[in-house]
């Protein structure tokens, strides 16, 4: 959606502070692992050994090595997205902290470079990253990398970048059904026909043309009108696109068709699908109705966003929710301990970790609020960050603030919308 007024909306709901200091405690963290313009450190900690313990992170006492990425072990996703991240970044500080913009700018454009100069995966150089997060490829990080940059910096070297790459990367090559921390296309797809519905095409125009055609693929087949290659959906109507974990897929696919749906109505566009035409209402109301199956719009009658609403899962696969925290039990919990004392226990987690977005139900809405079933009831940060986005623009949307779907959640402290200096 247009950034003025989605930071509007934001505003309006006196979460620009919060919004912005959430931000800035990820990119903090992704500046100072770049300390250098070919070097990312990747991952700290192994993957196995942290799995074989269920124990609150104040009692970790796993391996903390940490690996990093350089020219001699490459990792353009890994670089790509981080520099993605930042730029996009770089313009939500932009009005209230115009050095700390330059400086996420200043990262996301020599990490754009060191993923594009020194090519190769991140899980080929972090090996011990590969049975967790399989990369599936790193060329649609390049072009999202490059779709930020362009829009942060408006240099039109970012712009060209993506055109001249469209079908050599896949840009305008591969149609999808899915949005995730591992797919970006759709994303690209939508964010470079942003240029082409303001009228900022010029000589990139027929590629970006291209790039549309992708993008309403993606949201013709979430709403089943592209011809029978769609996304399943539940028969509740959740989208439905992996077993494991399915909830972010569902989150991130509203998210952006609210952001397309955005982009198309200020153009005045449509699409035109293979069985009928989509207005940008059409897009909105049904990220609408994803978000109303994730707040207990749902055949469980059940909130998959923990602490929202009268029902909401109690056994969340989370080691912190479920160990009762340092106030309460002042001993360590050892490694495996955790499994025999916490893990296994019938009773709901002591602690309430609101906001998580849990994995949510099977392909036929049937969840099973299970500590140990992890494909249902995991958190993700992926699946629960599209949902601000989301969030704020259907609070914001005429007849649909009454709703108030950011109402009922803890209160906390409201920062006010500047940062600290460097």
């Amino acid at each position: 959606m247009s950034f003025n007024k989605k930071r509007k909306e934001i505003t309006e709901l006196n979460q620009m502070g919060n919004t912005l200091w959430a931000i800035r405690w990820g990119t903090d963290y992704f500046m100072k692992a770049h300390p250098q313009p070919n070097v990312l450190w990747g991952q700290v900690g192994d993957g196995a050994s942290d799995h074989y313990c269920w124990e609150r992170a104040e009692d970790m006492t796993t391996s903390r090595s940490a690996y990093k990425l350089d020219a001699n072990h490459p990792g353009s996703d890994l670089a790509g997205e981080t520099a993605a991240a930042l730029a996009a970044a770089a313009i939500a500080f932009k009005p209230y902290n115009s050095s700390y913009s330059n400086l996420l700018l200043l990262h996301a454009k020599q990490l754009f470079s060191f993923a594009d100069t020194f090519r190769g995966l991140y899980d080929d150089s972090i090996s011990c990253a590969k049975q967790f997060y399989t990369s599936s490829g790193y060329l649609d990080e390049l072009l999202w990398a490059a779709s930020w940059l362009y829009q942060a910096t408006n240099d039109e070297y970012y712009l060209k970048y993506a055109v001249d790459n469209a079908a050599g990367f896949g840009g305008t090559g591969w149609s999808v059904r899915e949005f995730s921390w591992d797919n970006k296309y759709a994303g690209v797809q939508i964010l470079l026909s942003k240029v082409l519905l303001e009228g900022k095409g010029g000589a990139y125009t027929n590629t970006l043309k291209q790039y549309q055609a992708k993008a309403d693929y993606f949201a013709c087949a979430c709403l089943q009108k592209n011809g029978g290659y769609n996304v399943f959906t539940t028969p509740g109507g959740l989208l439905y696109v992996r077993e494991w974990n399915n909830m972010q897929y569902a989150s991130s696919a509203a998210f952006l068709l609210a952001v397309y749906s955005d982009y198309l109505s200020a153009a005045n566009a449509k699409i035109t699908c293979p069985d009928g035409l989509i207005q940008p209402q059409d897009l909105l109301n049904f990220a609408k109705s994803q978000a109303d199956y994730i707040l207990g719009k749902n055949p469980q009658s059940m909130s998959y966003l923990v602490g929202y609403g009268p029902q909401y899962p109690t056994h969340v696969h989370h080691r912190g929710a479920s160990i009762a925290s340092m106030q309460v039990l002042h001993s360590a919990v050892g490694c495996v301990q955790g499994f025999d004392t916490w893990y296994y226990r019938p009773e709901g987690n002591p602690n309430v970790i609101y906001g998580a977005l849990v994995g949510g139900p099977d392909k036929n809405d049937n969840f099973s609020d299970d500590r140990s079933n992890y494909e249902e009831t995991e958190p993700t940060l992926s699946g629960s960050a599209p949902l601000i986005g989301l969030f704020s623009k259907l609070q914001g949307v005429n007849g649909i603030s009454g709703n108030s779907y950011l109402a009922k959640q803890p209160v906390v402290h409201q920062k006010p919308p500047t940062t600290p200096s460097e």
